[in-house]
């Protein structure tokens, strides 16, 4: 479709008639490539994020690629979100294809349509995305005139549900691959390789790309994977996870995109850190993104520098998995004081750890303007939390929060999470109790009690993590520890104190799809072509659709999520290599139960 027609299309049969226009209309401050970019580029790359605008903006991986593609030469990347409904409608009926939000290309055109896959509940919207672009959804049926359609984030640690509509995936690091992966691209079509070739050429050139299709799945009488094995030579039996080797000189964008409109995190934003040293057990990242990478004071405050001027924002996200497990987050704190406090600029940290090195977080507010401060609790008692490994008792919790309190803090958001292996009502319970004594503790200071909004969502068993072989309670179980909870506000009547839990359903579903394997292709499709789009959202999310879905298609969603799974069992993602030696996961999970002083329940159960 001619470039001028393409665009006339998206003003006249699209953005008088949906909400919020604004998120569709690109340009906005910061914005990479200009036009006539694209046509003159020896690689596109649509940097797509299956997820509505307000949610990929904030996205910092998606804007890391975004900055690396467009500073490599002969490359120019755009921007590719899920339409929301309303648009999707409209696109099809007027037969508008998906066109880049930077300057209205078919995102169709790309030579790599590379996508970001943050979440379980996203896979629908990647149909989407590749339907509306014209993509066919499995890669068996493309041609040389599709782009290759590379998944990475980290859903692709565990890509099988998806192996159908990936040509490559990417295991680990976005920075240090992509910039392989275009260069690799470069050379291959200087020499004339065909684009459907490709896919064998990346896949032996690079340990950590697996590319779903040259690989066969067998299972055993029982349903449980037999063996993963290669279907041409030169590909390896297992997959690697790329390393960012220097974290501290990583691409990383100084001037970062400003959307038009309110998103989730409209903000400045610095990866302080990357990976976990705490290791919590029921955590994915903290067990594939090793080993812990740490910039430099001067590197983040150099970087910082640079987005204040080029965004005028003034709220400043520093982001790691756990940001006052920081080696020099005190130093850090004394010198944003120094460089920002003049300027009213706002600190936000998020997945705090809590325990004492709370006591830090003064350093970083004496002269700062103080945001809302969110803290991962996760379990609500001391035995709980060992058992999981989540390094704080009720004794240094309090005591670091007392310190947020004294630094002007008076609202407070928890996580807490329900579902654990070998847990009571007891440890459902008490979370309420430990919301409440968070609340308190500021009336040792002489002021009235601080506001908690307690979130408890339910545990989904994620894999490389010592839980994945944990069987997830059924939906009678999560209804249950919901009705607890509220019998206990109604009870406790605290006027500052609220918990509010998730849908257990979404949960369930999240489990089925995180532990899945490539069966389940099927089911996705099937539920996608039912109208399963932003599964994540509350508003869109509807389980009957999927029900029908793993109905139509032969899939009992109870194997998959409540079913605990043995040692000896050949896990969906055992061939590729992103965490851990199976033996540590064994052990750690074993030790659960230990902790806990009960029995480990026996596989199948």
């Amino acid at each position: 479709m001619p470039h001028d027609a393409l665009r006339k299309q998206i003003s006249e049969q699209i953005l008088p008639f949906v909400e919020q226009p604004a998120q569709y209309i690109g340009g906005e401050i910061n914005q990479l490539p200009q036009p006539g970019d694209w046509e003159a580029a020896e690689v596109k790359v649509a940097v797509a994020f299956p997820d509505a605008y307000t949610i990929g903006m904030s996205h910092l991986g998606s804007q890391i690629i975004y900055w690396l593609c467009n500073h490599t030469p002969g490359v120019c990347a755009e921007r590719v979100y899920s339409p929301w409904v309303d648009a999707e409608a409209l696109m099809r009926r007027n037969r508008i294809p998906l066109f880049t939000w930077d300057n209205r290309r078919p995102a169709g055109e790309a030579d790599l349509f590379a996508v970001s896959l943050q979440y379980e509940l996203g896979f629908t919207n990647l149909l989407q995305l590749l339907d509306l672009a014209g993509i066919p959804l499995r890669t068996a049926d493309r041609d040389d005139s599709h782009p290759l359609v590379i998944a990475g984030g980290p859903q692709a640690d565990n890509p099988e549900p998806v192996a159908e509509f990936v040509d490559l995936v990417v295991i680990g690091d976005g920075e240090a691959s992509m910039a392989a992966i275009l260069e690799k691209y470069q050379d291959m079509k200087r020499n004339g390789v065909r684009r459907r070739e490709m896919i064998a050429h990346f896949a032996r050139a690079f340990p950590w790309i697996y590319a779903p299709s040259l690989y066969d799945v067998s299972y055993d009488a029982d349903g449980t994977i037999a063996n993963v094995t290669p279907r041409i030579e030169g590909l390896p039996d297992e997959i690697e996870r790329c390393q960012t080797l220097d974290f501290e000189h990583a691409p990383f964008p100084t001037k970062p995109l400003v959307p038009f409109i309110d998103t989730v995190h409209d903000r400045m934003a610095v990866e302080v850190m990357r990976g976990c040293p705490q290791r919590c057990r029921f955590c994915h990242a903290g067990y594939t993104k090793r080993p812990v990478g740490v910039r430099s004071v001067e590197k983040i405050l150099e970087i910082a520098e640079e987005q204040f001027w080029s965004t005028g924002q003034t709220e400043l996200g520093l982001l790691s998995l756990s940001t006052a497990d920081y080696p020099h987050l005190k130093e850090l704190a004394a010198r944003i004081n120094e460089q920002f406090a003049d300027r009213m600029v706002s600190i936000s940290m998020p997945s705090l750890r809590v325990d004492k090195m709370l006591q830090n977080i003064p350093w970083m507010a004496n002269s700062v303007r103080k945001s809302g401060l969110t803290i991962a609790v996760e379990a609500a008692r001391d035995v709980m939390r060992q058992a999981i490994r989540k390094k704080v008792t009720d004794g240094n919790l309090l005591d670091g929060i007392t310190e947020v309190y004294k630094a002007g803090w008076r609202r407070l958001k928890c996580y807490f999470m329900v579902g654990f292996p070998g847990e009571s009502w007891q440890d459902v319970e008490c979370i309420h109790d430990v919301s409440v004594d968070m609340a308190d503790a500021r009336k040792k200071l002489g002021k009235g009690p601080a506001k908690v909004n307690a979130s408890v969502s339910w545990l989904v068993p994620k894999p490389y993590t010592p839980f994945q072989w944990a069987a997830q309670p059924r939906v009678e179980y999560f209804k249950e520890a919901r009705s607890r909870l509220a019998a206990r506000v109604r009870e406790g009547r605290h006027p500052t104190v609220a918990i509010k839990t998730h849908d257990p359903q979404r949960s369930i579903l999240e489990a089925v799809l995180s532990r899945g394997d490539r069966r389940l292709g099927a089911t996705i499709v099937a539920a996608y072509h039912a109208g399963a789009r932003f599964d994540g959202w509350d508003e869109q999310f509807n389980y009957q659709t999927w029900r029908v879905a793993f109905e139509q298609t032969g899939i009992d969603p109870d194997w998959y999520a409540h079913r605990e799974r043995s040692f000896g069992e050949v896990l969906p993602w055992d061939h590729i290599r992103s965490g851990p030696r199976r033996g540590y996961l064994e052990d750690q999970y074993s030790d659960t139960y230990i902790k806990l002083g009960r029995s480990q329940p026996t596989a199948g159960v």
